[in-house]
């Protein structure tokens, strides 16, 4: 990590009195490291929730929730990956767990940065189908060929199934330093897979093989953890077949799941502190919004972004930041011990309720968007800033997450949030849940975006037909009346069919 340290202006603000916020941008390249030391859970008697959501755990059969406690690693960071066996005899590789695509792909060959992948040539019962594939992510991408093989998780449910996997045989800026993972858990739907909707995800396999109900749930840990503590990973709990009661605090709200391809929902208006953003509602989702734990931070269109940083500016005790901290390319640095959480408002989403009249609210704390990263000659310590403007709509990624327990309950097309029972600090709740609220004043349907994919394709098809016919038209007319005219032109069609749109 690069030392050099540019110091600021230092900054006067007003409250009661004068503060003096001894404020340093750091540049240059830094490594997360991070971990937090979870006081134990607590056991309960495990029942229904009254709205069909399976909450009971059956120590004899498939699903036991508890035993899918603390089961996943890392942090925001270097994302957050579950332990998987694949193959026969079982191959042990560590998984990054990521809402926002649908293919299970692995490692299958070596790399820099992984130390060991899945040896195809080992496994007994890996079949290849023989056929490509190939995905880009918003940072890398990765080619290989299809396969299928026995997988189990040890800390999840209980049985083996035949998936679908993607053995990896190369790859540019999808494997990183740093992290302890070899490979990626689609956890989308049919429709986000590829080489075509017709691959089978992975968690469509564990549902119709093993019988769990179509509900899975995730707690990530990794809010508000500095940089300089011990370097066990954070880690969290991914829990297949239902939701934990353990693992969150109060009541879980549900907003609907407007399309089943991401998690797409439907945000209604952002908040900075008490103001609200008042940008039309069609701002937030466009062209989507949606659920992603594969992202690190919140992703905001690029005018909502602009008007959150003007809000945050403008409410904050900080007014002449450094336009690097807010786009990405400097880190912030105060004196150890100056945390510069107080000097920053909350953020909230709106997102609407199941109830289509209502709304609830989900509040993060500036610790969750206000991150340490690392530190500087034991004197600094250094944060960024958790949200960046983005070019393909809104993601709410793991800076969000991390404070809540999200419940992806596919069964019912709805997705819920909770207060995450690891969502605290020094004692304090780094997130808060609030609703109902009407939504008489914002529109009927704020997802009114660019048309989804499926829709595209028979457009496209649509408009093709119609040139094709328009071209046998001309051609028709230009050769009846003259049949001894020269057929040797070609025609050409160069309209490019529309791009899938994935992460």
């Amino acid at each position: 990590v690069s030392h050099t340290v540019f110091l600021l202006s230092m900054f006067r603000f007003f409250l009661t009195c004068h503060f003096s916020i001894p404020l340093r941008i750091y540049t240059g390249k830094y490594n997360i490291s991070s971990a937090l030391d979870l006081a134990p859970l607590r056991q309960v008697a495990l029942t229904s929730d009254g709205n069909g959501l399976s909450l009971a755990s059956d120590p004899t059969g498939t699903v036991n929730f508890l035993d899918m406690v603390n089961n996943l690693q890392g942090d925001s960071g270097r994302g957050y990956y579950i332990e998987m066996s694949i193959g026969t005899p079982a191959q042990k590789l560590n998984i990054l767990v990521d809402t926002g695509s649908s293919n299970f792909a692995v490692a299958a060959a070596a790399h820099p940065f992984i130390t060991h992948y899945f040896n195809t040539a080992l496994s007994s019962t890996y079949q290849s189908t023989g056929r490509n594939v190939a995905v880009r992510y918003t940072q890398g991408n990765w080619e290989g060929e299809l396969g299928l093989d026995r997988v189990s998780i040890p800390k999840g449910p209980n049985g083996t199934i035949i998936v679908n996997i993607a053995a990896i045989l190369s790859s540019e800026g999808f494997f990183l330093p740093g992290v302890n993972w070899q490979g990626i858990l689609g956890l989308a739907y049919p429709m986000l897979a590829r080489p075509d909707s017709s691959l089978e995800p992975f968690f469509n396999s564990v549902v119709q093989q093993l019988g769990i109900p179509d509900i899975f749930s995730l707690q990530m840990c990794g809010a508000g953890l500095s940089a300089s503590s011990a370097a066990d990973p954070a880690g969290g709990s991914l829990v297949m077949g239902g939701a934990e009661p353990t693992l969150y605090r109060g009541s879980v709200w549900y907003t609907p799941i407007v399309e089943e391809w991401y998690y797409q929902v439907e945000v209604l208006k952002l908040e900075v502190g008490d103001q609200n953003l008042d940008l039309d509602c069609r701002e937030y989702n466009m062209d989507k919004a949606i659920v992603d734990s594969g992202t690190t931070l919140l992703r905001l269109p690029v005018n909502v972004f602009n008007a959150v940083v003007e809000a945050i500016t403008r409410s904050s005790l900080i007014q002449d930041f450094s336009s690097g901290f807010w786009d990405g390319t400097k880190l912030a640095c105060w004196m150890k011990g100056e945390t510069p959480w107080r000097f920053f408002p909350k953020l909230s989403i709106y997102l609407r309720a199941t109830n289509s009249s209502q709304s609830f609210r989900i509040t993060i704390l500036p610790q969750l968007y206000i991150q340490p990263i690392t530190d500087v000659d034991g004197t600094l310590d250094c944060f960024r800033f958790g949200v960046s403007s983005s070019a393909n709509g809104l993601v709410i990624g793991a800076t969000v997450m991390e404070g809540f327990y999200v419940v992806f309950d596919r069964a019912q097309r709805r997705l819920g949030f909770a207060l995450s029972s690891c969502a605290v600090n020094g004692g304090a709740a780094l997130s808060e849940i609030a609703g109902p609220f009407s939504a008489a004043d914002v529109a009927a349907n704020c997802s009114g975006g660019a048309p989804k994919e499926p829709l595209l394709w028979v457009i496209s098809y649509a408009l093709m037909a119609v040139c094709a016919l328009i071209l046998i038209i001309l051609l028709l007319l230009l050769v009846l009346p003259c049949r001894r005219r020269d057929r040797s032109g070609e025609i050409t069609d160069e309209s490019s069919l529309v791009r899938h749109r994935i992460k």
